[in-house]
C-alpha cells in the first residue's frame, strides 16, 4: 500500500498552488490526505479534511470566524484546531508525512499541525519567512523549512520548481526506510555547555560503557526546550541535568532561556533525574554592547565574539535554588541533586575569573534548605569538571535506573 502525505493549507486564497503539489505527489505514486485551513472564501477543491472540522476541533465555525473578520483569531483558532486534526490522524495511521506552504500566517497554521507530531516523522514547510528567525514556527521539532524565493501566489517559472522540489523532498523522506539497530540501547539525556564539556563527556562515556545511549543538549535556550519534549514524548530513561543554566537567563532576562517549564518533564515523567547546578554562575547575551544597562557594571566576561557571559550574585543564586528545589520536590521519580563545591563550571573555580564562594555557597545553602520528600543533596569537594563528580553523578543514576 503506497504511504501517504497530508497536505495543510487554505484552499480557498491558495488553492492552485496546493492541487500543484497534490499532482506532483501523486505523479510519484504516493497517496494525498488533504486538510483544509482557509478561512475566506470558498475552497478550490473539496478536502478529505474540510476547513469546517478544523474549526470544529479548535471549538469554533468557519460562519463564527467570518462573523468576528478579526484575521489573528482565525489564524490561532485555524492553528490550534489542525494541530488536534493532524496528531489524531497521525495516530490513527492515516498518513506518513507532512507538507504545508505559505506566507507569516499560513507558516503558523501549516507549523501548528507539524509541531503536533512526534520527532521523525516527516516535515516540510515552504514559507516566505524560511529565511529568517524561525524559532517560533520550527519550536523543538524536526520540521525542514524550504524559502519559498517568490510569494506563494500562482505557479510561474519560480514557484513551479519550488514547489515541485518540495513535492520531491517529502516524497523522498516518506520512502526513505530506516532499519532499526537489533542492538538500540536504552536512551539518556545528558544537559552541557562548553564550561561543562569536560563533565558531561565524562559522564558520557561511563553511561555509555554501562549500556546506554547519550544524546547531549547544548543548554542554548532551543536545546534544553529540545530535551524537554523528548523526555515528555516518552524516549527516555534517564536525565543527566548536568547543566541547568538555562535557567540562570530566564532569571536574569539572559539569551539562552528555555523557558519557566525547563526541568519539568522528567518530573513529569517519573524518571530517575540527577539534577546539578551546571554553569547557574553565568548569564549569556550576545555581543558586550548587547549587555543591558543595569548589568553593566557587573562581572562580564567575554566568552567569545558573539557572547558575553555574566557572573550572578548572590541575591541571583538564593533564587536560583529556590527553583531547582521547587523542580526536584515536584518529580514524581527518583532525583538526586549533586553540588560541586569548588565551581559549578571550568570559570568558577578556585582562581578563575567567576569564581565567588560566596554566591556559590548560597546557592547551595538555598537548595538544601528547600528540599523535601525524598529528594537526595550531595556535597562533594570538587569541581563539577573533575573525573570523581563524573563518577558520582552516573553511578547515582546507574543506581536508580538499576531500582
Amino acid at each position: 500500500m503506497p504511504k501517504t502525505i497530508a497536505i495543510v493549507g487554505a484552499l480557498d486564497t491558495k488553492g492552485d498552488e496546493f492541487a500543484f503539489v497534490k499532482d506532483e505527489i501523486e505523479r510519484r505514486g504516493l497517496g494525498t490526505l488533504t486538510i483544509d485551513t482557509g478561512v475566506i472564501g470558498d475552497s478550490a477543491f473539496e478536502a478529505d479534511v474540510s476547513k469546517d472540522k478544523v474549526a470544529e476541533a479548535a471549538g469554533t465555525t468557519i460562519a463564527a470566524l467570518k462573523k468576528r473578520g478579526d484575521r489573528g483569531e482565525a489564524v490561532d483558532a485555524m492553528a490550534a484546531g489542525v494541530a488536534e486534526v493532524a496528531q489524531g490522524l497521525y495516530e490513527a495511521g492515516v498518513f506518513d508525512g507532512i507538507i504545508s506552504m505559505g506566507g507569516s500566517a499560513g507558516t503558523a497554521v501549516g507549523t501548528s499541525a507539524m509541531r503536533a507530531l512526534p520527532v521523525g516523522v516527516p516535515k516540510v514547510m515552504v514559507s516566505t519567512v524560511a529565511a529568517g528567525d524561525t524559532t517560533n514556527y520550527v519550536g523543538i521539532k524536526d520540521v525542514s523549512m524550504i524559502p519559498s524565493v517568490v510569494d506563494v501566489a500562482g505557479i510561474n517559472r519560480i514557484s513551479r520548481r519550488i514547489f515541485a522540489n518540495a513535492a520531491g523532498a517529502i516524497v523522498g523522506m516518506v520512502e526513505t526506510e530506516v532499519k532499526e539497530a537489533a542492538d538500540d540501547k536504552p536512551l539518556i539525556t545528558a544537559s552541557m555547555f562548553g564550561n561543562t564539556t569536560e563533565a558531561v563527556d565524562q559522564a558520557r562515556a561511563i553511561m555509555e560503557e554501562a549500556g546506554y545511549e547519550v544524546l547531549v543538549f547544548h543548554c542554548t535556550g532551543a536545546g534544553g526546550r529540545t530535551m524537554e519534549g523528548l523526555i515528555d514524548e516518552g524516549l527516555i530513561e534517564g536525565v543527566l541535568d548536568i547543566t541547568t543554566t538555562e535557567w540562570a537567563d530566564e532569571l536574569a532576562g539572559g539569551v539562552l532561556t528555555a523557558g519557566p517549564e525547563r526541568m519539568d518533564a522528567a518530573g513529569r515523567a517519573g524518571i530517575p533525574q540527577v539534577i546539578v547546578p551546571g554553569c547557574l554562575d553565568m548569564v549569556n547575551f550576545w555581543a558586550p554592547d548587547t549587555v543591558p544597562e543595569k548589568y553593566r557594571n557587573r562581572k562580564l566576561h567575554k566568552w567569545n565574539p558573539n557572547i558575553t557571559l555574566m557572573r550572578t550574585n548572590v541575591e541571583e543564586n538564593v533564587r536560583l535554588g529556590e527553583i531547582i528545589a521547587e523542580k526536584a520536590n515536584a518529580s514524581g521519580g527518583p532525583v538526586s541533586i549533586f553540588l560541586p563545591l569548588k565551581g559549578v563550571s571550568i570559570l568558577d573555580s578556585p582562581g578563575n575569573e567567576f569564581w565567588w564562594p560566596e554566591a556559590d555557597q548560597a546557592l547551595y545553602d538555598t537548595i538544601k534548605s528547600n528540599v523535601t520528600g525524598d529528594v537526595t543533596v550531595t556535597e562533594m569537594d570538587c569541581n563539577i569538571n573533575d573525573p570523581a563528580f563524573a563518577e558520582a553523578v552516573t553511578g547515582r543514576l546507574l543506581s536508580d535506573l538499576r531500582g
